[in-house]
């Protein structure tokens, strides 16, 4: 058989705009391909919801890639084993409580089993805005990464969901454009983002739990972006919490869909 170059491109071009058309519409979309924004996408795919999932860079799975200072291995604790166990994902134990894993089985595995049960990943995408209506987050504006990157004037396309969620990591990406844009005051103590503290691991991993949550109507945090918006500290190379807030805010919104 001789290859048509033609009909490769065409092939690439009609496939990848079906699927792009589709995620113009769709219960909830989470910016950020990190551990935190993956495993919310994969319990929101599971329960059957329409959700896409956007990431700035070529590659998903954040901070988990490199895992400490580029040793590839990360560390659990015990709460979140019972996660990596249902991905399948081996699991070996340092000390009482201490679970180890290989960061590149986790993160490829995270994303393998997400994509598999329904989650649409989009590289390459950013989010320069937000869509408010009434007072409530009710979508994205999207440009190509390459655009933002060149500074390139060139408008955007903009989506539309029920929820979003920043799953951005330290930066807080589109909580920033909320605060900066929107003037709704977000459910902090100054009704500002907090900010992220210095590194505590133990506060850190639980507090990542608890501020995962709703920041305005239609807009969530989970993941490092969490504890950023509501003032809690880094937890440095420990994952546990980033999986744990995903599942959480993926259960929370599921109950309001």
């Amino acid at each position: 058989m001789r290859l048509d170059e033609i009909k490769i491109s065409r092939a690439i071009i009609e496939s990848y705009t079906e699927k792009l058309v589709k995620a113009l519409d769709v219960d909830v979309a989470i910016v950020g391909g990190g551990p935190a924004g993956m495993v919310c996408g994969y319990y929101l795919a599971k329960a059957g919801k329409r959700v896409v999932l956007f990431e700035r860079k070529l590659s998903i799975g954040g901070g988990m890639w490199g895992g400490w200072i580029m040793f590839y291995e990360i560390v659990f604790m015990e709460s979140a084993k019972k996660i990596l166990d249902e991905f399948g994902i081996k699991v070996r134990q340092y000390d009482k409580g201490y679970y180890l894993s290989d960061s590149i089985e986790t993160v490829s595995t995270i994303c393998s089993k997400a994509v598999k049960i329904g989650l649409k990943i989009f590289n390459l995408l950013s989010v320069e805005d937000v869509m408010i209506r009434e007072k409530r987050v009710c979508g994205l504006v999207l440009n190509w990464t390459a655009v933002e990157m060149a500074n390139l004037h060139v408008d955007p396309i903009t989506m539309r969901a029920k929820f979003v969620v920043d799953a951005t990591g330290h930066p807080a990406e589109v909580a920033r454009i909320i605060e900066r844009k929107s003037g709704i005051r977000l459910k902090t103590k100054s009704g500002k983002l907090m900010g992220e503290q210095s590194m505590w691991a133990e506060v850190g991993e639980d507090a990542i739990v608890r501020n995962s949550k709703e920041v305005c109507p239609g807009f969530y945090v989970c993941g490092m972006c969490a504890n950023a918006v509501f003032g809690g500290p880094r937890m440095g190379p420990i994952f546990g919490g980033m999986l744990l807030s995903g599942r959480k805010i993926a259960k929370n919104i599921i109950s309001k869909i």
